[in-house]
């Protein structure tokens, strides 16, 4: 059964009820033509699952009533990635589509000093937030993930290296001999990726003095969106096997 998005203030418990309005209702009705009477698996992108049957159909929003309900566990391994904003927004909206199908928790666009970056007014931020969020959306329902991914407005390469809560900080370099040795299961783990010329030498000094340990992804160079799929790819690897751990 193919899971759909809503947000919690949508869902009343105690009433076995919620409604689903916005992109998911028009993915729903317009393009699916789901009916009334029909059953759906809706979330609240915060481990909540409930099935639930379609009893209303109006022309902006749905309701449905709860059958059943329940908790999906949380999941015990968290990656952060934060990417350099790129040239071509195209390649970087690939990586929230990829890192999220492959389980990504938290996604920070970052400024670089290499960063190809136009300062943007508090509306078109906004709007580029809204389209992102669109993408993992639709990435997370076709992976039928019950957690969302956070997404956040864009931050500076010092305020990434200032944040803390991290079992691992890891900066791929180009130039790095260190091996990516380090087992991130049941961890919380963050890596930095340089946009299109990668890190300046001060960048990665810096990132060290505040905790990150370089590693190298290989001998051939990664485009930036390439290495942030990499890395979440690697950690979903290093999971492979382990059945009881669910990353999603």
């Amino acid at each position: 059964m193919e899971l759909f998005y809503t947000a919690r203030q949508n869902i009343d418990l105690n009433a076995s009820s919620l409604v689903v309005d916005g992109d998911e209702f028009h993915h729903l009705i317009r393009v699916l033509r789901k009916k009334k009477g029909e059953m759906i698996l809706v979330t609240d992108g915060n481990g909540l699952s409930c099935k639930v049957q379609i009893v209303e159909v109006g022309q902006l929003s749905l309701e449905g009533k709860i059958i059943t309900h329940s908790l999906v566990e949380r999941p015990k391994t968290n990656v952060t990635v934060a990417l350099s904003l790129l040239k071509n927004p195209q390649r970087f909206e690939w990586f929230l589509e990829k890192s999220t199908e492959l389980g990504i928790s938290s996604i920070i666009p970052m400024i670089t000093l290499r960063t190809f970056f136009h300062p943007l007014s508090r509306e078109k931020v906004q709007s580029r937030l809204k389209r992102w969020n669109s993408i993992v959306l639709s990435a997370a329902r076709q992976s039928k993930r019950y957690y969302l991914p956070q997404l956040i407005e864009p931050i500076s390469f010092s305020q990434v290296c200032s944040l803390n809560g991290y079992d691992f900080k890891l900066i791929p370099y180009e130039l790095s001999k260190e091996a990516p040795v380090v087992y991130c299961s049941g961890k919380n783990t963050i890596f930095m990726i340089g946009g299109e010329g990668g890190f300046t030498a001060d960048e990665i000094q810096a990132a060290k003095s505040a905790g990150f340990y370089e590693i190298s992804l290989g001998q051939t160079i990664l485009r930036a969106e390439t290495a942030g799929v990499f890395v979440v790819a690697m950690v979903r690897a290093q999971l492979f096997g382990e059945m009881s751990q669910r990353w999603f």
